[in-house]
């Protein structure tokens, strides 16, 4: 049995192979990116068919899709009215400076959050601005081209660079990811069941024994022999004891749910639908039907049958299934191996910002939306601005992917970008055409080993996370991509010139109300939010359809899953 949208060699594949093809859905019409924005270059999603379709070129010197004009939604609206912003500060910020989107009366919808900012914003705008967008910076940047390595020709330091466009940055990470797949050739691992929650199968589910494995009662009340009234014996049949002794013709026996059928057994006689005389005797008080209520052995399942197919997700339904099927272990995709490397001195881990520092927001939200991601977060270090260190922590990680927060721009403590030149490093994307989170990167440390650059500022962090992270994380763990819908956006959504913007959304009544606080230094409104709405470029107008991307622990089942 082939599962959906796996093709019907795939057991001949190495199960990365196989499993890496499992579901693939095709792009929505919203997501082609068409021709790019504001510049006459190339498509920036071509594949580089040496790497496994990883980044796009940038070999042109058309201009940076980082435009300096503000954008719709910048200072002095909000997103869905004409208040007060609290969203992106518009312009690329070079330097540090006051965060553009001060308090002000909240205008966001159901579950909108009250005033003020979120401590720990390190990126495109508040306090530290180390984050900003290096497309903004022109000539200043010194980050090599997407899809050639650091350093090679035609990379030269003073370069431009283009950003890539945010479907084709999601589909440069799938690709990415089964490259790493293929080329690291991981092994299936046996899981016991109680911590294989959110794991995809690598072998069919096949049923150990039939099931139920013996006739069994389905209700509490009497096992009858022959027509009625019956003669009720004085020991009944309790679930988990040996075969009962057989029944004779006009003879009952008290039986509980889950109990073993005596042989000779004509049915079940439910505790409601019998009563008992003065003798003792059982009389039906409706009609008795062969069989009634009893389920027998093999009725979900002979042994041997497959239950579920290779590339399941194991849901806690799949986890019971298997466990009712004889199974105490599974074999499943391992999880994806993630180091976190939070970078800043500025950061604070305990007590209220001071002295021009600020608590680290990062570091407590990244590994359990990493988890529920699908991988096993292995480490979380705390680097600061130190160059030597973060180059030792990357270069002697060998977990899958590693993520680093901040430093992707090209200021004077952003590291990221020198040492990945350094190390040979090949840059897949640099920048996204993505609001908030403009300045994310994706580098290919080793063929099986890539890096995923954060910025600093919370919000725009999440935005790399859903943009380049979860794409690769869930190809790596064979997790099949979620399925794709769109609902009515409740208030106009005010849209940058050329760049997809991510905006938090709760969901009311078939449709999906925009919220407030959603800079790229605020976590205000992804607390509140059910889901991220991806707004095109110039924005959606009232009732428009825009796609939802659900955040994992707003939706059911597996999303949930965060150890």
């Amino acid at each position: 049995m082939v599962s959906p949208g796996t093709r019907a060699d795939d057991e001949d594949l190495g199960v990365e192979e196989a499993l890496a093809l499992l579901r693939e859905s095709p792009r929505r019409p919203q997501e082609d990116p068409g021709p790019s924005h504001g510049d006459p270059g190339p498509s920036h999603g071509d594949p580089d068919p040496s790497h496994g379709g990883s980044g796009p070129s940038h070999g042109g010197s058309g201009p940076s899709h980082g435009d300096p004009r503000p954008s719709h939604g910048g200072p002095g609206s909000s997103y869905g009215d004409p208040g007060p912003s609290h969203g992106d500060a518009g312009p690329a910020h070079e330097g540090p400076g006051p965060s553009r989107g001060g308090p002000g009366p909240s205008r966001g919808g159901p579950g909108g959050p009250s005033h003020g900012n979120v401590a720990g914003s390190r990126g495109e705008s508040g306090p530290s601005h180390r984050g900003s967008d290096p497309a903004h910076r022109g000539s200043g940047t010194s980050q090599g081209a997407p899809g050639s390595s650091p350093g090679a020709p035609g990379s030269s330091p003073g370069a431009h660079h283009r950003a890539t466009p945010w479907p084709d940055a999601r589909a440069v990470a799938e690709r990415a990811a089964r490259s790493a797949a293929r080329a690291a050739r991981r092994e299936p691992v046996s899981v016991p069941l109680d911590e294989a929650l959110g794991l995809t199968l690598a072998a069919p589910l096949t049923a150990l024994t039939d099931l139920p494995s013996f006739d069994t009662s389905a209700m509490d009340g009497w096992a009858v022999a022959g027509p009625g009234p019956w003669a009720v014996r004085d020991e009944g049949v309790l679930a988990g004891h040996a075969e009962p002794a057989p029944l004779t013709d006009g003879e009952a026996a008290r039986i509980a749910t889950g109990a073993r059928i005596p042989p000779d057994t004509t049915a079940v006689l439910r505790t409601e639908h019998g009563r008992t005389d003065d003798r003792g005797r059982l009389h039906p008080v409706r009609g008795v039907v062969h069989g009634q209520d009893i389920r027998p052995r093999g009725q979900e399942c002979r042994g041997g049958d497959q239950l579920l197919p290779l590339g399941t997700l194991a849901t806690p339904p799949v986890l019971g299934l298997a466990a009712a099927a004889g199974y105490d272990t599974l074999t499943a995709v391992p999880r994806p191996r993630v180091d976190v490397l939070v970078l800043g001195d500025e950061l604070l881990t305990g007590g209220l910002p001071h002295d021009g520092l600020i608590r680290d927001a990062l570091g407590p939200l990244l590994p359990p939306w990493l988890r529920a991601l699908g991988a096993e977060v292995r480490t979380v270090r705390r680097i600061g601005d130190d160059a030597g260190a973060l180059e030792r922590a990357v270069t002697t990680s060998d977990a899958d992917l590693v993520v680093t927060t901040g430093g992707t721009a090209a200021g004077p403590v952003d590291h990221v970008h020198p040492i990945l030149r350094r190390i040979g490093a090949e840059l897949l994307v640099d920048g996204v055409k993505v609001r908030p989170g403009h300045p994310m990167l994706l580098a290919r440390l080793k063929d099986d080993q890539h890096l995923v650059g954060l910025p600093g500022n919370p919000l725009a962090a999440v935005s790399g996370l859903i943009t380049l992270a979860e794409p690769l994380l869930r190809t790596l763990a064979a997790r099949p991509a979620p399925e794709r819908y769109a609902l009515p956006l409740r208030d106009a959504v005010h849209g940058h010139p050329h760049d997809t913007r991510l905006v938090p959304v709760v969901l009311r009544d078939e449709g999906a109300v925009p919220l407030h606080y959603n800079g790229p230094a605020m976590l205000r409104g992804i607390a509140a939010a059910d889901a991220l709405a991806v707004v095109p470029p110039g924005g959606t107008r009232s009732g428009q359809e825009a796609e939802l991307l659900d955040l994992p622990w707003a939706t059911a089942g597996i999303g949930v899953c965060f150890t």
